[in-house]
């Protein structure tokens, strides 16, 4: 098949390693493929080095920015067009918010034969204005007529916006994001001394945070428990993996606070390094609001790190509570020290519930799963002949 993957921008995020993945493995397994995007600024880095270094058909369209702009958005829609008549594709997938909705209708009037969007996370949120919340599902809903289906990364997803009335339930199927399960699986080297790399000693007690330093992500609730849970170990230190625009105020809290030296910013890290960064963790925290399924949890559980997270999204389908994790009410400061008190006095309880998630992700959350996965979902959709 000839397949076309859109999407906004390819920054250092979830669902842009899920499609830069996808876009990879569907070509190794021998299908012609395409990644359009538009450009990708900002702090959040970049993939398209890597996409680029790996072969990948790679088109960049000016117009497609994430910014909402009236005269970039009729721009682009056209420019999509162009690209989907010059590429001539059997499937175009698309993804994100701005490119779901624009590609989405350019390849329906382009009359592709299979239009499928996926749902990494929705636009749409409680923590918005109700205006907004109405004008992102009202979006969603026409652009859910101008695809043939809607691939999900959690039956929270699907669960959500059928209840929006953004398409029935038959126009959705779960695909969990994949992702390369072997640096998680299996860790070569000196743990300690890849600690030290980090700035810990063997004796530190590690909680591991992988989020954007931003709205939403949860952070401060992290910092409310681990103010009541620091002086009964006084090893135990703050591992934050990520960068973003609250950093400042972030080490400002740690210093107004005295804990400069307990609370370690690694910054923006290259998803390659993410797995590593885990496994100098002792512990996976996973405190944001809203996400659809968050990566970090089965890297955590990959890796055999207990975790801990908010009940949120797609969430439980990962972290069942008290068989592969924790699993704490949104915002419940009281309930995340308990079980960071939980986790810390029973070490091998703890690690017993991480190797039984770390069993369970294993195949779900491989790439080469995810691929295979959307190729069969693409040829269920195929025109009957």
């Amino acid at each position: 098949m000839r397949i076309q993957h859109v999407i906004t921008r390819l920054i250092i995020g979830g669902a842009q390693e899920n499609t830069l993945l996808s876009v990879q493995g569907q070509s190794a397994l021998g299908h012609q493929v395409q990644l359009v995007c538009g450009p990708t600024i900002g702090p959040e880095g970049t993939l398209v080095p890597e996409a680029l270094a790996s072969g990948v058909d790679y088109l960049e369209i000016p117009s497609l920015v994430r910014q909402l702009s009236p005269v970039k958005e009729i721009q682009a829609y056209f420019s999509l067009r162009k690209a989907i008549r010059n590429y001539k594709p059997d499937v175009v997938h698309t993804h994100s918010s701005k490119a779901g909705i624009l590609a989405r209708l350019a390849a329906w009037h382009e009359r592709v034969p299979i239009v499928v969007h996926t749902i990494h996370g929705l636009p749409f949120h409680p923590y918005q204005s109700a205006v907004a919340r109405r004008g992102y599902i009202a979006a969603e809903t026409m652009a859910a007529k101008c695809c043939h289906h809607i691939a999900c990364v959690a039956d929270a997803m699907t669960e959500k916006a059928v209840a929006a009335g953004v398409a029935p339930p038959e126009k959705f199927t779960t695909v969990y994001s994949g992702m390369k399960t072997e640096p998680f699986l299996h860790f070569e080297g000196d743990r300690d001394e890849l600690r030290s790399k980090w700035g810990f000693t063997p004796n530190d007690i590690v909680i591991g945070k992988i989020a954007r330093l931003f709205e939403l992500k949860g952070h401060e609730y992290l910092f409310d428990a681990f103010l009541r849970v620091k002086d009964d170990y006084p090893t135990l230190k703050l591992f934050l993996v990520g960068g973003g625009l609250y950093e400042p105020d972030f080490r400002l809290w740690a210093k107004e606070h005295n804990l400069e030296n307990r609370v370690i910013f690694a910054g923006l890290v290259p998803h390659e390094h993410v797995a590593s960064a885990i496994h100098a963790m002792d512990l996976v925290c996973h405190c944001s609001l809203r996400e659809g399924l968050a990566r970090v949890l089965p890297q955590a559980l990959l890796a055999g790190k207990p975790t801990i997270s908010f009940d949120i999204d797609g969430a439980k389908e990962v972290i069942r509570n008290g068989e592969t994790g924790w699993l704490i009410r949104p915002k419940d400061v009281d309930g995340l020290t308990t079980a960071i008190a939980e986790v810390l006095s029973a070490p091998d309880h703890a690690q017993k519930l991480a190797e039984q998630g770390r069993l369970w992700c294993a195949d779900r959350f491989s790439d080469m799963t995810m691929c295979k996965r959307l190729l069969e979902l693409y040829e269920s959709l195929l025109p009957k002949s």
